[in-house]
């Protein structure tokens, strides 16, 4: 597939594009209001998270959520805020990966979209950041 072809994909299209034979069905271009909604709620509290992400708080976990890693990262005063951050990160990540399958008719799909967006997010994520690996550990990337 050529660059340019990859590029016009979309996110989305992409990782499905990478995911392997069991996605050769799937729909590269799915694109429900349910979730561009859920995109945009996501993109949103993105820049309220990446602070977080960066000084080691919040770190991505392997089953492709997120978790407050390091309480201590956090002020006393500030931690409410940040578990509702990461509470409500959670809430549209899961129901992203649901709404996906869903719309590929295709509900049995729900745990391989979370691996495989699991994957894809730490592989996005920027120098520093945590996530956990395989074994559960958490790593600096």
């Amino acid at each position: 597939m050529r660059i340019e072809n990859i590029a016009r994909l979309g996110w989305l299209a992409l990782l499905l594009l990478f995911a392997g034979n069991a996605w050769a069905q799937a729909n590269l271009e799915v694109n429900t209001p349910a979730v561009a909604a859920l995109q945009s709620s996501m993109q949103k509290r993105f820049a309220e998270l990446q602070p977080l992400y960066a000084n080691g708080a919040v770190g991505l976990t392997r089953d492709g959520f997120v978790a407050l890693r390091d309480a201590n990262a956090v002020p006393l005063a500030q931690r409410q805020q940040v578990n509702g951050l990461v509470a409500a990160e959670n809430q549209d990540r899961s129901a992203l990966y649901r709404e996906i399958a869903r719309a590929n008719s295709k509900p049995e799909w729900e745990n391989d979209i979370r691996t495989t967006f699991a994957q894809r997010w730490i592989d996005k994520a920027q120098g520093g950041w945590y996530y956990q690996n395989n074994a559960g550990a958490w790593t600096r990337k």
